[in-house]
């Protein structure tokens, strides 16, 4: 029996199975027929959905992977001046005037 190639399930087909699980109408082998996906798969989105529910009605939207959008407008303007600064003593030590 040959292997099925590897694929990769996308966040909202991932919620569509978990949420199917949860109501309970259909068995495992139901559902895994159904999504052709394996019973054991369905049973993992159907824990982490359960056990991180509770993110998606969190108060505090701030993720952890995300930067405050003024300290990276602030990182910007430091780099640009950074930049401008270094591009101007750059053009100064070009110069065949310039002392060695």
């Amino acid at each position: 029996m040959a292997r099925r190639p590897r694929r990769n399930h996308g966040a909202t087909f991932k919620a569509k199975v978990a949420l199917a699980a949860i109501k309970g109408d259909q068995t495992l082998v139901e559902l895994a027929e159904r999504f052709q996906v394996h019973a054991n798969q369905i049973t993992e989105w159907k824990k982490q959905l359960l056990e991180r529910a509770e993110e998606v009605f969190s108060k505090d939207k701030k993720t952890e992977e995300g930067h405050d959008v003024k300290d990276l407008h602030a990182k910007i303007g430091q780099l640009a001046m950074e930049n401008d600064f270094l591009s101007v003593a750059l053009g100064r030590i070009a110069e065949p005037s310039a002392r060695k």
